[in-house]
């Protein structure tokens, strides 16, 4: 019932040749139908749309609710289906000409879980890939993450549909800080030390006042996710690398399941809702996780208006 193809396409033309019929034939069904898109791309999708269908979809700029990839699932895909009963319909393209390499590896563990997240449900996600402005080899891993492809020319399945060797492909060990960090080992004495800690050294790197405190508020949530899950003990490290503060949490814990801080957190249930706190408010998450432990770097963007002063 889940359907998950993704749109090879080249310029303008057939983007919107991919894109309109199957935003159309929706709303003539009767489907709801949202698209998240790209600044630009968003544009060429609603202006080719009647004033009518404008009306009826609901549109989300990709660029911004998708900054992280992590927060896309819970925050626009099933934000929008879980409104609806029946079937719906989705456009969503998360990863563009212009994503960071640091950035990719999440985008791409992103679209293999919408596989999970949606199984069973009559919901179909329709992923362009600018087949120009992306590197070949992304459009290799979209037909691993897309169980049907399609281009101007026609549609079939994809060979090389494998969307748990791509989440695996991408939980690797991170490779060591281009800057030196700051390094503080906690335990179960010294949570508010650590969101201290995290604050003052952001702080210092020009991170503005308002993200300072959801900073420390993510450290803090992962660091008692280490003292819960992770024996009691972790190590925090923080640097500032390439315009952007980094933090990352160590621990021996384990996350077994691939969705966790994905799903959308009912008003009823009583926990649940740290690692998706953690989603919503870093510009980036990447975990890599194993039975020897996991490490978490969350990652917070410096802005034009902060000006980067050397932690001492």
């Amino acid at each position: 019932m889940f359907t998950h193809p993704a749109l090879f396409y080249r310029g303008r033309d057939e983007f919107l040749s991919g894109t309109v019929p199957f935003v159309t034939e929706g709303l003539a069904a009767g489907e709801p139908v949202a698209v998240a898109l790209p600044g630009e791309h968003l544009s060429w999708l609603s202006e080719e749309l009647d004033e009518g269908a404008r009306q009826r979809v609901r549109f989300v700029d990709m660029a911004e609710a998708g900054r992280n990839p992590g927060r896309i699932i819970p925050g626009v895909l099933r934000d929008f289906a879980d409104r609806h009963e029946g079937p719906v319909r989705l456009v969503g393209e998360p990863i563009w000409p212009g994503r960071s390499p640091v950035e990719y590896p999440a985008c791409a563990q992103h679209e293999a879980l919408i596989n999970f997240a949606f199984a069973g449900r009559p919901v179909t996600v329709l992923c362009p890939y600018d087949a120009e402005g992306l590197e070949s080899w992304i459009l290799d891993e979209a037909a691993c993450t897309h169980p049907e492809l399609s281009d101007h020319y026609g549609t079939w399945a994809s060979k090389s549909f494998s969307p748990e060797q791509v989440i695996e492909r991408y939980n690797q060990p991170f490779p060591a800080p281009g800057d030196i960090p700051w390094v503080l080992s906690f335990d179960r004495t010294g949570l508010s030390g650590v969101r201290r800690f995290a604050g003052e050294r952001a702080a210092a790197y020009g991170l503005g006042k308002e993200r300072v405190l959801d900073l420390t508020l993510v450290v803090g949530e992962l660091c008692a996710n280490s003292l819960r899950h992770g024996r009691g003990s972790g190590v925090l490290r923080v640097w500032c690398e390439e315009g952007t503060v980094i933090c990352e949490i160590r621990d021996s814990g384990h996350i077994t399941d691939p969705l966790a801080g994905r799903r959308p957190a009912s008003p009823t249930q009583p926990g649940g809702r740290g690692l998706l706190m953690v989603n919503f408010l870093s510009d980036l998450v990447r975990v890599h996780t194993a039975p020897e432990g996991t490490q978490t770097r969350i990652y917070f963007h410096l802005t034009p208006q902060d000006a980067r002063v050397p932690a001492s």
